[in-house]
């Protein structure tokens, strides 16, 4: 399953392996039962979609999801973003799928320490390298279905909806600001090709984007 027709849907055809593009949690369930499907686990490869039953409780063992945070923190969107916005810790998790969102039980993690030269373009390919290193590392044992899992602290984490980051990349330019704040915010929201932080000045809208790098000794 796929969420168009791409490279991935391209490969399962050439292992000759049933692919669908994804339209609805509906259409997989139908498909599972006109094809009689059983298994055992699912694994959401960088999926965007979140899984609701009856679709979470079709594989006996559940659902893997990779997610690119260090859960508890980072849950939501735009966990780059964040990270350095909340001053976080920062990593990629492998996590059980429940009903709630990015709340499931850790099966493993990989934390990367981060420093004031990341932004959130860097965090976001650090952590597309280290999501495929740790599930590489991890798949012996999800195939097997050896796997240990632990749950994390309902209280503890971060979470932030997509609706967040627009208001929060906002800068008031009347308003006072604390240095390291202001600087985690702009390179927080620098990343190639797309939006940076924006201020209004009258009817003009600018958008800035910053690059740190540490000064040699």
């Amino acid at each position: 399953m796929s969420t168009a027709d791409n490279e991935i849907a391209a490969m399962a055809g050439c292992a000759g392996a049933p692919s669908l593009v994804f339209q609805s949690s509906s259409q997989i369930s139908d498909f599972a039962a006109s094809e009689r499907l059983s298994f055992d686990l699912g694994i959401l490869a960088w999926w965007p979609k979140i899984i609701r039953p009856p679709l979470l409780g079709l594989p006996r063992r559940g659902f893997v999801n990779t997610h690119p945070s260090l859960l508890p923190y980072g849950r939501g969107k735009h966990y780059n973003f964040w990270s350095i916005v909340d001053r976080v810790p920062f990593g990629v998790t492998l996590h059980m799928v429940d009903e709630g969102v990015d709340t499931g039980d850790i099966v493993a993690q990989a934390e990367l320490p981060y420093d004031w030269e990341d932004t959130g373009e860097s965090l976001y390919q650090r952590a597309r390298e280290a999501m495929l290193k740790l599930f590489q590392e991890t798949y012996p044992r999800l195939r097997s279905l050896d796997f240990e899992t632990r749950p994390q602290h309902p209280g503890a984490g971060t979470f932030h909806r997509a609706s967040e980051l627009e208001p929060a990349s906002a800068i008031d330019i009347e308003r006072t600001y604390l240095a390291r704040d202001l600087l985690n915010l702009l390179r927080a929201r620098t990343f190639s090709g797309y939006p940076a932080c924006s201020f209004s000045d009258g009817d003009d809208v600018y958008e800035v984007r910053v690059e740190i790098k540490r000064k040699p000794r």
